[in-house]
């Protein structure tokens, strides 16, 4: 027989993976809800971009895309409504004279009865509807956005601008990483501190050199060139995630003959994948997403103008909101793509903050 002492234990440790498994349930369920709420508005957009005009109005449309059925009767055509009757039985007929208290409808499966008086409020009818995906408000933006013309400006400068952030985060980081700088940790202290300045600081600075100093108001100069002189948040980044890697490589590499050049792109680099990756994809969703300095200098320059920066000028062909939304799923679906397929990137053991995983 068991002792007492070992039917305790196996009691706690019972007890012990109960409360693992319920810890472990509840914050999945927890995740898995934040994650529905979070992305419910993105959800909101795409079914509403599939969704006619008509059915957006009416306000006892369904959430999904839908039809509004109607029956033809004497050559003209009435709307379908769910109306009970007194034998608790729902019936889909057509209204055909509508009034406050009392309307007449008729049965669309036995149209010889005539119109059947209904007492009652028909606005609180629920309407009939089938389901029906509607793409024609993709159809009818592509027709009148150049879509492939403002990808192709958005492009060029997400294009250009990675490689120039990238190219001067690189090799900052990596002087600060890996080199004695005189004053070195000053100009990293000074470099971090300028992330805390805001935006609209810099902006009219900014629009006066490049306007008034330098004739750049019109050109994609303004949007690409300060790419190339680094961002602080991503040399920060970096720098800590080059500080992870040991200088036991550095030193292998010397004795080999390699150059600090030749270290940054054989080991250096290689080694930082994870975070590279990372840093070109958060200025990739930045750049192609950027409205305010498209705004700013390319107004002038319709056909200069990105993707986001169009988006302002959907209300101008007439649309309801309706197809806004559908233009705003449009530019954001490619983000998300390169995001999806890149995930794998993020799920590596990458250090950043200087402490391993």
């Amino acid at each position: 027989m068991k002792s007492k002492s070992s039917l305790r234990r196996q009691s706690s440790t019972l007890t012990l993976r109960a409360w693992e498994f319920t810890g472990t349930a509840l914050l999945t369920l927890f995740i898995w809800i934040f994650l529905l709420v979070f992305l419910s508005p993105l959800s909101y957009m795409v079914v509403t971009s599939l969704r006619s005009s008509d059915e957006f109005r009416d306000r006892s449309a369904p959430i999904y895309p839908a039809e509004r059925l109607t029956y033809v009767y004497q050559g003209t055509t009435y709307q379908l409504y769910k109306v009970p009757t007194p034998d608790g039985v729902i019936h889909d007929w057509a209204l055909v004279k509508p009034s406050r208290l009392s309307s007449q409808f008729i049965d669309p499966a036995h149209p010889e009865q005539g119109l059947i008086d209904w007492n009652g409020s028909w606005r609180s009818l629920d309407g009939v509807f089938h389901f029906r995906i509607y793409w024609d408000n993709y159809i009818n933006i592509w027709k009148a956005v150049d879509y492939p013309h403002l990808f192709r400006n958005s492009l060029i400068i997400v294009v250009l601008s990675e490689i120039g952030i990238l190219l001067s985060s690189i090799a900052v980081a990596y002087g600060f990483s890996r080199f004695r700088i005189p004053g070195g940790k000053f100009l990293f202290f000074l470099l971090i501190a300028t992330i805390v300045i805001p935006d609209s600081i810099t902006l009219v600075p900014s629009y006066v050199i490049f306007t008034r100093i330098l004739p750049w108001n019109g050109t994609y100069y303004p949007l690409i060139v300060p790419a190339f002189f680094g961002s602080a948040i991503y040399i920060f980044l970096l720098r800590q995630n080059f500080r992870s890697i040991p200088r036991d490589l550095d030193e292998a590499a010397m004795l080999d003959g390699a150059g600090p050049l030749r270290t940054l792109i054989s080991i250096i680099i290689p080694q930082a994948v994870p975070a590279i990756v990372t840093v070109a994809l958060l200025h990739f969703f930045n750049t192609w997403n950027e409205l305010r300095m498209a705004s700013l200098y390319l107004a002038i320059r319709p056909d200069l103008q990105t993707m986001a920066f169009s988006a302002q000028a959907f209300p101008t062909y007439g649309f309801t909101p309706e197809v806004l939304q559908t233009g705003a799923v449009m530019l954001i679906a490619i983000p998300l793509v390169i995001l999806f397929l890149s995930q794998r990137f993020f799920m590596q053991d990458m250090v950043v903050t200087g402490i391993e995983k």
